[in-house]
């Protein structure tokens, strides 16, 4: 938990930054599914889109994704809030 508001906005930034670099992965995946022609892995390619979102969403092996995220604004929200 963070100590003080200052710290807990650092935070938010931080893994507000960490998620919106990772939306380049999902645009990416996104591009291949419309890129696709009717002889492509449709399917594949969507999963491929899912597996990215679930990454960014939930974090990989170090990160924690957007649930990072989620937790950091709320404990800003609460220290702001009072």
């Amino acid at each position: 938990m963070a100590k003080s508001l200052e710290d807990a906005r650092k935070r938010l930034e931080d893994e507000f930054g960490q998620v919106r670099r990772h939306l380049d992965k999902i645009h990416d995946a996104l591009n291949n599914v419309e890129a696709a022609g009717p002889e492509d892995d449709l399917s594949g390619l969507l999963d491929q889109l899912e597996q990215v979102v679930k990454e960014v969403r939930d974090g990989g092996v170090v990160g924690s994704g957007a649930h990072g995220h989620e937790r950091a604004r709320k404990e800003y929200l609460e220290l702001k809030d009072g």
